[in-house]
């Protein structure tokens, strides 16, 4: 069986953390920030988990078990 390649885009967005929970960076922070509120800038700034929902689909694409 061939070896299993890890998908170039999720490797970019994801890290694993040291429990082998998942993390991601929030969205729209990247253009139009204008409109938005300094507030809700700052609190785009931090990193949060994927929701265990989604863990599974990441968990493929990063060709972890």
């Amino acid at each position: 069986m061939p070896k299993a390649k890890t998908n170039s885009g999720a490797k970019k967005r994801f890290v694993l953390t040291g429990t082998g929970k998942i993390k991601r960076k929030h969205a729209y922070k990247s253009h139009i920030l204008t409109k938005k509120t300094k507030k809700q800038k700052r609190n785009l700034r931090h990193f949060t988990l994927v929701d265990a929902a989604d863990s599974a689909n990441v968990r493929k694409l990063l060709c972890l078990k």
